[in-house]
Formats: structure tokens, sequence, C-alpha cells
């Protein structure tokens, strides 16, 4: 055989040896990828995505367009031709697959995760944006959850309405932890509360349950030597008017300021976005101040893919949004629902110009 068509069959060879090795070797990562972007003004799978009934509502135009990140799951073994594919594309992302799915999160648990999330963020959503309209909204403090045995088990339960601590009224979830903490392991906390089944009756015959009972618990030692009793405190809320999203498919709370956006706009007369293509990310707390999300990147490909001109990008995501822009796509740096309402006044009004952008050191 001639030497140049020998070198050329062993450089054949060994390029699919390596092209195997590449296919059957395990690396550990996952791939990240723009998922989809839903305008919530809109219908979405032939339903609109935010039904409002028992308030009046207004027409509305343009987009306010909620982005998501399509991720491998926690099953899915990446291999190294994949790795170094997704290396060099640019609408994706490898990452450790540790940063998706920590402490070997199995595919189940991270959704049940994100399910969870994506509820509490609906319900921020709701209360931020009728707080921004100064509709009132009830709201109290609940057992969340109970930690499995631990001091509190069999003695409080989730939905219990916690109305004091050691006789201290209770305005707020992180007052809970703070009046616990206030005891030395060991000792007895009382906790003031109208169990669940009562709170429910109460609510469903639109009511506010007033009997209450006292739990005594004795507290146990956390691993940094707190006093716990193994409770997760939330906020739970009796909306004045019937608002449902819909939207299946999606986890997480990083559509919160998007959903409170376009809950804001269909209970005005004001068409916020006054025709124009928006779309945006970030969580949402019910006081309105919006959180960073992860995958910014992937969100900006996805909403300027769909047609988006501006996008509401959270204050802690604008250094790294701002780095890799798409072309066309105006970052807009939001830290408060007030301030996406103010940037959406500019950007209906022309007056662009005002925008407070985002910069590679803001």
């Amino acid at each position: 055989m001639p030497r140049r068509t020998a070198t050329m069959l062993a450089s054949t060879l060994m390029l699919i040896a390596l092209l195997c090795a590449g296919v059957l070797i395990k690396v550990p990562y996952a791939e990240m990828s723009p998922g989809p972007t839903v305008n919530t003004l809109a219908d979405h799978d032939g339903e609109p995505v935010i039904q409002i009934s028992g308030h009046k509502t207004y027409d509305t135009s343009g987009h306010l367009n909620m982005t998501t990140v399509r991720v491998t799951s926690a099953d899915f073994n990446m291999n190294l031709v994949s790795a170094v594919y997704g290396w060099l594309a640019h609408d994706s992302i490898v990452v450790p697959h540790d940063t998706l799915y920590p402490d070997g999160q199995t595919e189940e648990q991270s959704s049940q995760e994100n399910a969870e999330e994506f509820s509490q963020s609906q319900e921020s959503a709701k209360v931020a944006a009728l707080e921004e309209l100064n509709i009132p909204v009830k709201s109290w403090v609940i057992v969340s959850s109970v930690v499995k045995d631990s001091p509190a088990e069999g003695r409080l339960h989730a939905g219990d309405v916690i109305k004091a601590v050691d006789g201290t009224r209770i305005t707020k979830p992180a007052d809970v932890a703070k009046l616990v903490t206030k005891h030395k392991a060991g000792e007895n906390v009382v906790f003031t509360v109208v169990p669940v089944k009562q709170a429910a009756a109460a609510e469903k015959e639109g009511k506010e349950a007033t009997t209450t009972e006292n739990v005594t618990i004795k507290t146990d030692k956390a691993d940094d030597g707190r006093a716990i009793v193994g409770i997760q405190a939330g906020t739970d809320h009796t909306f004045p008017f019937q608002i449902d999203i819909k939207l299946a498919d999606v986890g997480g709370p990083s559509a919160g300021l998007m959903f409170s956006l376009g809950i804001v706009d269909k209970l005005t007369p004001t068409d916020l976005t006054g025709g124009r293509f928006v779309a945006g990310t970030g969580t949402i707390d019910d006081d309105g101040k919006v959180g960073p999300i992860g995958g910014i990147g992937m969100k900006l490909v996805g909403a300027r893919d769909k047609g988006a001109q501006y996008f509401l990008t959270p204050k802690d995501n604008c250094a790294s949004a701002a780095k890799d822009t798409p072309d066309g796509l105006t970052l807009v740096k939001v830290d408060t629902l007030d301030d996406a309402m103010g940037a959406l006044k500019d950007i209906r009004s022309g007056n662009t110009d005002a925008l407070p952008k985002c910069t590679a050191k803001s």
C-alpha cells in the first residue's frame, strides 16, 4: 500500500475512533438553551394566559412576554461530542450538571421544586400587581411546611394561621424565626394559631377565623446552634376578585415580573406597551421587588428570535446580560415593579433615551 494512502487510512481510522470515543465518553455536564417565550397578554394553547373575573378589564395590545430556558433532564448523560458542540454554539450553554441539579437532585424532585416556585411566583405577582394599583389584598402568616421528625410535627400543620409567638403578634414570616431563635434549644415556645381546618372553613364563607388555640413546643437545636421547631413560615392571601394564570409546562419563579405587568395591563385603561414588543424576566416578591434569575443569556436569545425590541432585565443580571446582547434588543434595568412601570411609560411614549439601560458595569 502506498505510504500516502496508508497515512490517509490511518488518519481516517483515528478520526473515527476519536468520534466514537467522544460519543461514548460521558461528561458531568448539562445544557441550557432558549425555551418558549409567551405573551402574558394573549392566549396560549387556546386560552388566555391571564384570566380575570369579578373586576372590569381592558383591551391590551403589544407584547409582555415572559421568557424561559430549556434544560436537559437530570438523568441525561451528556457525551463529549455534545459538550464540545454546546461550548461552541451561540444559542446554548454547557454548565456543570450540579449547577442545575445540586446534591444529586432527581428529575422528579426538580420538577416538584419548580412547580412550587412557579405557584408561589404567581401568588406574589398577583399581590404585587394589586398593591401597585392600590387594591387591598388580605394577607396573613401561615405554617407553610412542617419538617418530618421535628418538634413541630403533629403539633402544627401546613396551613395553620400563625397569629402570635410567645404573645407577640406576627405580621410577616420572618417574625416567626426571629422570635423562636430568641430561645435556647430545649426551651418552650408558644404558638397562637388558627387551625387550618377552621381557617379554611372561615375563608370559604368569606369570613376571618377568630378562634385561636395555644400550642406549646419544645425547641430543638439546629446544626449552627440556633433554637428551631421545624417549620417554614409563609404567607397566604385572599384576593378581592378572581385572577387565574394558566401556563402549562413552565416552572420556576422567573416569570413573576411579567405576570405582574400583564395583570396591571388588563386592569387599567392605559395600554402599557403602546403596541411595542417587550419581553423580560425576573422574580418578584409581594412588595414588588424584582430579583435575579438564571440563564439570562438564553432568555435574551429566545426573546430576540421572537421579535422583542426591549427586554426588562433584573438589575443584578444587567452586567452579565450586557456582555452579549443580541443585535436590535435594548436591555432595560429594573429593580422593582415601579421601575418596570416607569420604563414602559418611556417606551410607549417614545422617550427611549430616558430608559435606564444595562451596561457591562451595572
